[in-house]
């Protein structure tokens, strides 16, 4: 939920801007690869 407005402010975000932004969460999970990968798609897909 951290995430889902921030890919409208940050059309093309890069892998470390999008760390930056997730900082304060954590995910054991996947190393935060796919939630990067994620961010990235959408953003792509909001922006056109």
């Amino acid at each position: 939920m951290t995430l889902k407005p921030w890919p409208e402010q940050h059309p093309n975000p890069t892998e470390s801007e999008i760390h930056e932004a997730i900082s304060g969460n954590l995910c054991r999970c996947t190393g935060y690869q796919h939630i990067v990968q994620a961010v990235q798609i959408a953003a792509r897909k909001m922006t056109g």
